[in-house]
């Protein structure tokens, strides 16, 4: 039978918070009641020890007495319930996880902004409970889509109970969301549930059993069988060892082990001992026999081991080491480093104590083979062990390639670089490393078999996160940075700000419309870009490359003024005139009458799109950003640039417009400016009902 430990079970980092502050409690406590409000955790076995140790439980603030301590439980409070406690003068504890302390935080900032808090979860909940208490318990509670279908508002800030299921999270903002709810959704599943929970959902997939062990009332452990139960039908729950099916599971070749945040991990191994206990007994192997075997091997060393023993004998080309079991030691003066000339009887002494480390447990005598030189190596491997523990990164050497990657040595100590940890990048072959001294960090370590696996693509990793956390330093709001056009989208284009890429909407590109980034931009172009929005927590910046010049009609008085001769781009041809671009975001309307010197029936017949043309301003309206131009006043006029002041003459009477004309032109500008304020859309709205009558 194979047991396999999920990962991630056992104490999260909340559970083990609290009971730590709970026993530094105890230990320091010199008069008075120690209570819980509620159980600590929902588990029996810790709740039970607790008591035994005088801890109690009360179910409010109210059962306790002045100068007695009461802790707070991970699963939080409610804000009235501190309130309470200051005013009978208890001493509280507050042992809260951090991660439902955020949410207490969250939601009372919103709630004190008037947003209405929804909180996906279980009302019933202990965490919940308390969530709810930071709104001054007026928040709706869901757990289910059904439940969610009955929300009220037209708006809501939504957070979530820490052990929640992500896909019930998913579900029921989804369902808010197409009911037209605006959401301000705020996440709160705690990282450790859920990575805790998909780690038990891929172990369920590949065993013949699944064992899931915790509190019948912890919500958390609930969560993670029924997860379990839907890839495993041989899923079961248990609180301890006594609880385990054993005759259900010898048939089974691979059990599964997964634990609730709650769960002590004693209680864990007690169930896995159990579990290894009956299948050895299934083998018909005495557990004396088994015990026998233990002892056995507990007595003789084995290779790698570091021993310590008394010379019993010693000369120049070997010593005999008592070891204080069966087989004596022997250290030969190959395995000690010796100076020139200098012999075993020089440095070794009968009675003297010896500590070497275990190269081979039987030679052709029956003796234990020693080294003095291998053992120098394990401080080595203990610096390699500090390094994995802290991660800390260190300097190996590449000395050969081999079949999935390279050998790297750290001084005397080997290790295994895989292909897939050369680089950040894609390695086709591993010889170009050869003899280069990599940055690494130390991803396992297996001192009994001299075994170690380093990683360069760890630290290429780490280096390139502080380097975007110093870009984000570095960046603002509303700064004006330079940016290289990396990649185009039909939604605009990607921008790298110098090792982070910004997106430059295709609405931020130009003042004017475009069809796509291409018609402005191409890739590989240096461009001053404006920063208008960050969010680090998702990794995106927005951009804006048209704020770093004027809005056309910010400056029109600057660059235009009536009877101005300007050249244009026709945009757009109707049936009462067209248009035409003096720059990007200006246009300006040459009326049918204004094209030509006579009659025009079909302004195709004159003009095309896409064609120059020349254009004498009539009139300029900055109140309803309009231009009127004239065609055949400019004819045989040249265009004047914009900057440039010229004479302004008194612009020619137009031709009285009919009704109709009016309506349509009245429409078309309407539909070809887009309002900015809600007052323009009323005023453009008025003036074409006025066309309309007339």
């Amino acid at each position: 039978m194979e047991i396999i430990r999920a990962k991630h079970s056992g104490f999260c980092f909340g559970v083990r918070q609290a009971i730590d502050t709970t026993m530094k409690q105890i230990g320091r406590n010199a008069g008075g009641r120690i209570c819980t409000c509620g159980q600590l955790i929902h588990n029996a076995t810790v709740t039970d020890e607790l008591a035994a140790r005088g801890v109690g439980i009360i179910n409010a603030p109210e059962e306790a007495s002045a100068g007695d301590t009461v802790i707070v439980r991970s699963h939080g409070e409610p804000q009235r319930f501190y309130r309470t406690a200051r005013e009978r003068g208890l001493h509280v504890i507050d042992a809260t996880c951090p991660f439902v302390a955020r949410i207490h935080t969250l939601v009372h900032d919103a709630y004190a902004r008037g947003a209405h808090i929804v909180i996906v979860g279980d009302k019933n909940h202990p965490e919940v409970i308390g969530i709810n208490g930071w709104c001054e318990d007026t928040a709706f509670i869901a757990s289910t889509a059904e439940e969610a279908s009955r929300y009220p508002f037209p708006d809501a800030f939504v957070v979530s109970q820490t052990t929640l299921n992500e896909k019930v999270f998913d579900e029921i903002t989804g369902l808010l969301q197409r009911m037209g709810v605006r959401l301000e959704i705020q996440n709160t599943i705690c990282s450790a549930t859920r990575e805790r929970q998909q780690a038990a959902a891929e172990l369920s997939e590949r065993v013949d059993a699944m064992i899931v062990i915790g509190g019948r009332n912890s919500s958390n452990t609930k969560k993670l069988y029924e997860i379990c139960k839907k890839n495993q039908n041989k899923c079961f729950f248990v609180e301890n060892n006594k609880d385990l099916p054993l005759k259900q599971l010898q048939k089974c070749n691979r059990i599964g082990i997964a634990a609730g945040a709650s769960t002590p991990e004693r209680v864990i191994k007690e169930v896995i001992s159990t579990m290894s206990e009956n299948i050895t007994n299934e083998n018909n192997i005495s557990m004396a026999d088994y015990m026998d075997e233990i002892d056995a091997s507990l007595r003789l060393p084995h290779t790698g081991d570091i021993v310590t023993g008394k010379v019993d004998q010693v000369n120049d080309s070997e010593v005999i080491v008592n070891m204080g079991c069966k087989k004596d030691g022997i250290l030969t003066a190959n395995e000690v480093s010796l100076e020139e000339g200098q012999k075993l009887t020089d440095l070794f002494k009968v009675g003297d104590e010896v500590q070497a480390k275990v190269i081979k447990t039987d030679d052709s005598d029956g003796g234990i083979l020693l080294s003095k030189k291998r053992l120098e190596v394990n401080e080595h491997w203990n610096e390699i062990n500090e390094a994995l523990e802290n991660k800390t990164p260190i300097d190996v050497k590449v000395v050969k390639a081999v079949k999935g990657g390279v050998i790297a040595v750290y001084k005397e100590v080997s290790g295994f670089i895989p292909l897939s940890q050369l680089s950040n990048k894609y390695v086709e072959s591993a010889d170009e490393f050869l003899g280069q001294v990599l940055s690494v960090k130390v991803t396992r370590v297996d001192q009994r078999r001299g075994r170690a696996v380093f990683s360069h693509k760890a630290v290429l990793a780490e280096e390139r996160q502080k380097q975007i956390d110093q870009i984000w330093a570095a960046l603002s709001v509303d700064d004006v940075v330079e940016g290289t056009v990396m990649r185009f989208t039909d939604y605009g284009a990607f921008v790298d700000l110098g090792g982070i890429d910004g997106l430059l909407h295709i609405s931020e590109i130009s003042w004017g419309k475009l069809k796509h980034p291409d018609e402005v931009l191409h890739i590989g172009q240096k461009i001053n870009v404006k920063i208008l929005s960050m969010n680090k927590e998702k990794g995106k910046i927005s951009l804006g490359l048209k704020q770093t010049t004027p809005e056309p009609w910010s400056v029109i008085e600057d660059n235009y003024h009536v009877d101005q001769i300007v050249r244009g781009k026709v945009v757009q041809l109707k049936e009462y005139g067209a248009f035409v671009e003096l720059e990007p975001g200006l246009d300006g309307l040459v009326h049918i009458s204004e094209v030509a010197n006579k009659r025009v029936a079909n302004i195709g017949d004159e003009l095309t799109v896409g064609q120059m043309v020349n254009a004498r301003i009539l009139d300029i309206d900055t109140e309803r950003r309009r231009i009127s131009l004239s065609i055949k006043d400019a004819i045989g006029e040249e265009a004047e640039a914009p900057a440039e002041e010229a004479p302004v003459e008194d612009a020619p009477a137009e031709e009285e417009a009919s009704p109709v004309a009016e309506v349509e032109t009245a429409v078309e500008k309407a539909e070809h400016h887009t309002p900015e304020t809600e007052e323009e859309v009323v005023e453009e709205s008025a003036e074409i009902g006025t066309a309309e009558e007339i």
